[in-house]
Parts: structure tokens; C-alpha cells; sequence
């Protein structure tokens, strides 16, 4: 008889000799616990003679049903020997064309695994028998392995990950790797895909069945010691669908040097595909592939090795992307990105945890972790740099009207849309306290909130810093007006709109309603300074008791300090601004209750005195209906066009029309 050695491709086969037994039957069994007998019976029938028998019946029960399953066995795999002349098995498709066959040929191999077990042992030994079996699983084992290939490579669309992850997982826990006489002894396939109907539509049939049949496979394989063969082929096909998929969800690998380089708006792009991409590769991708190298492989070992392959590389590199955003250049509007990729990160760490628990894979989840520190770094690197150019901002440019000041919205809206992630933010600032110089004034937030929680409290102060911070600013912004009642309205606008940016956002719920009800009425407070002291003159030229009978002259001089300090403040006022509309109506009823009733009182009181005068209009410019107009039109930051003679002009019309 010839000796070759057990060639491993695919597409031969080969004879081997009782000399090749030991080293053949070794390498098939190497998985089953009775690797110790099967080894010395080996040695001792490769190298000794048959040890004589007793006097036994010419054949047993057992050795005969052995010799028949051989016999059996022969005809069904030597069928589909892949060298067989016909060209039949090369071209066809034992489970595509058979499927009641294929299962048979299952059988068969686990019928030469019986055999070779039975007569490997001493008071069993038939050599012949046995390299008859070792040869015909050759076969078998090769005819496997093309089946276990050609389906991976026909079913690349139906077993995509996307369909495993959604239903694979609970196919894999409703099933059991028991031993494999309790997988081929199931329900036919025809039963069982009349399960499955009932729940998944066909395209997902045709891939459950797939991975039955992947499965059926392997389990023979490698519980026949084929294993490497299978894992070769899992590892080449897989590979391929994993980088393919990374590919088409837009991901490429990227270096430092590119990512430094690169423009704000094309980042911005990379970092939204990113986290796009990240979700669906942690929960469909990778999850798909672990789902169905748990199910397909039997072994431990096989499943490790398979998903390492295919997932380690591309995983790495996509959680290290992150990582070099991060330690690029630094600015403000990076900050948001930066929080998105740490918290796609936070909220897939479980799924990352789980689907890559191997050890081999301690790297990913090392680079996960890494990339989570570096951002979080970044985004504290990014808050301090925040905070300085808050209080380095040297503009002295003044806002018409005392409006709202540029750096008010700027911060307001960051510091608003940073509240968003509240959550992200507690976890990367809670062992990162304010220094010791910067301890906040307890009005300055809600000591009811975050005091129970260290990492809430920090959050709080942080946010209520940055606040105070700007507030600070404000104060020395306001002081470069020279008109004192200016500089009040200016801060007047520019708190009530911190304030309404707390109210609108989730600063509300970290700075809480004391914080807001104490800063409202600073707001109140400014709003009252600036009437104090913006309308101090129009009051002061109204008499102290307006219903008190005045001479003429003393009427007539009245009304023209009224008249003077009046248009006077009107037409400095007119160009004035309050932006909040609810703000805006509060001062200018506020105004109108010191004014005008008191105006009113003179103006009734003193009307008929001055009726017979002559230019009447002009001592009386302003009828109380007239004031209500003019001030109604106030704090609109609209400029009044011409000199006083048009106020004049104006209100003489009015006059005349009362």
C-alpha cells in the first residue's frame, strides 16, 4: 500500500498506510477526551504487530455493525469524492442539491469516527479497517470543507450582519451545542424552516438555514480535528464582509498628521460620519459577527481565534480615531464634536465590553478606554480655554443702545448648548474641582441641588462659574458707558438675557430657581437705577403737589422745564434699546406711572389758566395723550429723526387736534 502524507488542500486527496495511522489518527481526535487511550492504542499499532486473540466468535456483534457503517459510509462519500470521474461531485452541491443526503453524509463521517475509535483500540485492532476509515474521512473531510467554503461565499448577502444581529442572537440561544448525535437526530430541515417562517421573512430563512448548515459542518469537522481548515476559510470570508462593511459606512483609516491638517468643516464631517458609523458597527457589525461565530463554531478556541481574525484590525482602528481627534488642535468649536464622540463611545462601552470579552481582544477595549481619557482631557483643556478667553476679552467697542453684547450671546449660547450634555459632562468633570481662587459665592448657584452628589456638584459649580465669569465682565463693560442710566440699562439687557438662557435651557434644572428668581431681581434692580436716574430731571421739573393752584409765570416756567427736560431725554432715549419685549413693556409702565399721572394732574389742573394765553402751543407742548405716544415709542433702538423743532412741530399738531 502507498504512504503519502495528509495533504490539507481543498481540492486533493490522499491514501494513508498503517504507517501513517498514529500521526493521522492523532490529528483527528485531538479534540475528544479519550486523547490518551487513542494515543498509545496508536503507537502501539504503528509500531507493534497485532497481538494475538483469544478464541472469540470470527466476528462480534460490534465489529460486524462497524464493517457495515464502513461499508455504508463508502458508497455515500466516495459519491461525492471530490476526484470522482464522473465530475459530478466537483460541479454539484451536497447540501444545495440533497439536503436529506447531506445530512446522511453527516452521519456517515460520525459513523467513521465510531469506527476508527472501535478498532484503534488493542483487543479490537484491524488495521485495514481503520486506514480504510482514516481514508474515507480524508474525503469526507474534504468534501466539508469545499461545502463549508461554498456556503460562506454563496450567502455573503444573507448572512450580512445586519440580519444576524436582529435574529440571529436569539436563534443562537435557542440552540444548544449538544452532542452532535442530538443535531442530526433533530426535526428535518423542511420542519425547521417552517419554524422559523412563522417569524422572519424569507430572506432571513434562507440565512438561518445557511447557519445550520455552517454549523452541522464545523461541528463535524472539528469535533473530527479538521478545525484549522475551518478556521482558515471562516477567517478569509468574514474578514472580507467586516472591512467591506466598515467601507460602505464611510469609514477610513485616518493619521494624525492628516487629521491636523485638515480643514474645520471637512473634520466636522469626519466626526459626523464617525459616530454615525461607530453605532451600526458596534451593534450590527461586530455584534452580527459574534453572534454568528458563536453559533457556526463549537470550540472556544476556534470562535477566539475566528473573531479576533476578522474584527481586531478594523475595530482598532476605529477606536482610535477618536483618540487622534482629540490630541489634534484644539478651539471652541471643536468642543461639541469632541463631547459627541465621547458619548457615542460612553453609550456603546457595554456593547464594546461584551462583544469583545476575549483576552486576545484586551487592546480594543484598551483603545476604547484611551480614547474615552484622551477626549475627556480634551474637553477639560477646551473648558479652561473657554474660561480665559471670557476673561481676557479686552473689547472696549461699546453696544449702541446698550443692547445685548456680543460676548453675552456668544457665552450664553455656548454655555447653553454645553448644558445639553449634561450628563457627559459630569462624568468628565467629577474628579476635576474649580481651584481654590475661584470658590463662588453661595448666591451664585442653588445649594439645594448637586449637594448630595459630588459629581452633580461639580457640574453645577462649573457651569455657575462660567456664568459669574461673564457676569464679571459684564460689570467692567458697563462702566466704559459715560451716560450712568445707559450703563444700567446695558446691564439690565444683558442679565435678563442670561437669565432667559438659564430659564430655556437645562442651566435651569443645574442652577435652579433660587438662582434665577435672585438674578431676575437684579435685573429688576438695574431696571430701576436706570429710571431713577435716566428720568430723574423729566420728574424733578414737575411740581411737587400738581394739584396745588400756581400762578401764570410760574406755570409757564414749569411747563418749559418740563418741555426742556423732557425732549431732552427723549431724544438721548430714543436711540436707547431694550431687547426683551417683556422687559421692554415693564420699563416703559414703569416710566409712564411716574410720569403721567403726576403730568396729568398739573396738565388738568393748570389748563385753564393757561387758555387764554397767546401761543398756547407753545407752552403746552404735550397733552397726556401726547406722552403716552412718545414714550410708547421708546427702547426700540430706532433713532429720532430732526431736531426738537420736529418734536415740537409734532406735539403742537397734537395739541391742537386735543
Amino acid at each position: 500500500m502507498k504512504q503519502t502524507n495528509r495533504n490539507k488542500d481543498i481540492f486533493f486527496t490522499s491514501n494513508i498506510s498503517c504507517d501513517s495511522i498514529s500521526r493521522s489518527y492523532t490529528h483527528s481526535f485531538s479534540s475528544s477526551p479519550d486523547n490518551s487511550t487513542s494515543r498509545s492504542s496508536t503507537h502501539s499499532i504503528s509500531s507493534s504487530p497485532p497481538q494475538s486473540r483469544p478464541s472469540t466468535p470470527l466476528h462480534t456483534f460490534s465489529e460486524s455493525m462497524m464493517e457495515e457503517n464502513i461499508d455504508n459510509a463508502e458508497l455515500l462519500i466516495t459519491k461525492w469524492s471530490l476526484e470522482t470521474s464522473t465530475g459530478f461531485a466537483a460541479s454539484s452541491s451536497l447540501f444545495y442539491d440533497d439536503r436529506r443526503e447531506a445530512k446522511d453524509f453527516i452521519s456517515c463521517a460520525k459513523d467513521l469516527q465510531r469506527a476508527m475509535r472501535f478498532f484503534i483500540l488493542p483487543e479490537n485492532s484491524n488495521p485495514v479497517l481503520l486506514v480504510k476509515s482514516q481514508n474515507l474521512m480524508e474525503i469526507a473531510m474534504k468534501r466539508l470543507e469545499k461545502e463549508f467554503y461554498r456556503i460562506l461565499s454563496d450567502n455573503r448577502d444573507r448572512l450580512d450582519p445586519e440580519s444576524i444581529s436582529g435574529h440571529g442572537s436569539e436563534r443562537a440561544r435557542g440552540s444548544t451545542s449538544d452532542d452532535f448525535d442530538e443535531e442530526v437526530d433533530q426535526s428535518s430541515d423542511e420542519e425547521e424552516i417552517q419554524r422559523v417562517s412563522n417569524s422572519i421573512n424569507e430572506v432571513e430563512q434562507v440565512g438561518t438555514v445557511a447557519m445550520n448548515d455552517l454549523k452541522m459542518i464545523s461541528d463535524c469537522m472539528i469535533s473530527s480535528g479538521y478545525g484549522k481548515e475551518v478556521v482558515r476559510i471562516y477567517k478569509i470570508i468574514r474578514k472580507s464582509i467586516v472591512d467591506e462593511g466598515l467601507y460602505k459606512l464611510g469609514f477610513e483609516k485616518l493619521t494624525a498628521a492628516q487629521i491636523n491638517k485638515m480643514d474645520w468643516e471637512l473634520l466636522d464631517f469626519k466626526i459626523k460620519n464617525w459616530v454615525y458609523a461607530v453605532k451600526i458597527a458596534v451593534k450590527t457589525l461586530f455584534l452580527g459577527e459574534r453572534i454568528l461565530c458563536d453559533y457556526v463554531l463549537t470550540s472556544e478556541m476556534s470562535r477566539e481565534s475566528c473573531f479576533t481574525a476578522i474584527t481586531k484590525d478594523s475595530a482598532l482602528e476605529l477606536f482610535h480615531f477618536p483618540e487622534l481627534v482629540a490630541k489634534g488642535k484644539k478651539s471652541p468649536e471643536k468642543m461639541f464634536r469632541i463631547l459627541d464622540l465621547y458619548d457615542a463611545i460612553s453609550e456603546l462601552w457595554p456593547e464594546i465590553e461584551s462583544i469583545f470579552s476575549y483576552q486576545s481582544m484586551s487592546n480594543i477595549r484598551a483603545q476604547a478606554v484611551s480614547s474615552l481619557l484622551k477626549l475627556g482631557e480634551a474637553v477639560r483643556a477646551m473648558l479652561t480655554d473657554f474660561e480665559t478667553a471670557i476673561q481676557k476679552d479686552s473689547s472696549k467697542a461699546l453696544v449702541p443702545g446698550g443692547g445685548i453684547h456680543p460676548l453675552t450671546r456668544y457665552v450664553m449660547n455656548y454655555v447653553s448648548f454645553l448644558s445639553d450634555y449634561t450628563v457627559i459632562l459630569t462624568d468628565i468633570v467629577a474628579d476635576w474641582p474649580l481651584p481654590e481662587h475661584t470658590a463662588l459665592p453661595e448666591s451664585y448657584f442653588d445649594s439645594s441641588l448637586g449637594t448630595d452628589d459630588e459629581g452633580t456638584s461639580s457640574i453645577v459649580l462649573r457651569f455657575a462659574w462660567l456664568v459669574l465669569v461673564l457676569l464679571c465682565k459684564l460689570d467692567g463693560k458697563a462702566a466704559l458707558y459715560k451716560d450712568v442710566p445707559l450703563s444700567y440699562l446695558f446691564l439690565a439687557n444683558n442679565l435678563n438675557y442670561v437669565v432667559s438662557k438659564v430659564r430655556g435651557s437645562n442651566l435651569r434644572f443645574l442652577l435652579g430657581e433660587e438662582w434665577i428668581s435672585k438674578h431676575e431681581l437684579k435685573v429688576k434692580q438695574y431696571s430701576i437705577n436706570f429710571e431713577r436716574l435716566g428720568w430723574s430731571k423729566v420728574l424733578s421739573s414737575l411740581p411737587t403737589d400738581p394739584t396745588a393752584s400756581m400762578s401764570l409765570d410760574a406755570t409757564k416756567e414749569c411747563l418749559s422745564s418740563f418741555n426742556t427736560a423732557f425732549e431732552a431725554t427723549y431724544r438721548t432715549q430714543s436711540s436707547w434699546v431694550v431687547t426683551d419685549s417683556k422687559l421692554r413693556d415693564e420699563v416703559k409702565v414703569s416710566i409712564c406711572k411716574k410720569v403721567l399721572p403726576v403730568y396729568q394732574e398739573f396738565y388738568d389742573t393748570n389748563r385753564a389758566t393757561l387758555s387764554g394765553e397767546r401761543n398756547v402751543e407753545a407752552l403746552v407742548r404735550y397733552s397726556p395723550d401726547d406722552l403716552m405716544n412718545y414714550l410708547s415709542d421708546l427702547f426700540y433702538g430706532m433713532k429720532v429723526s430732526g431736531s426738537s423743532s420736529s418734536t415740537d412741530n409734532s406735539s403742537r399738531h397734537s395739541s391742537s387736534s386735543h
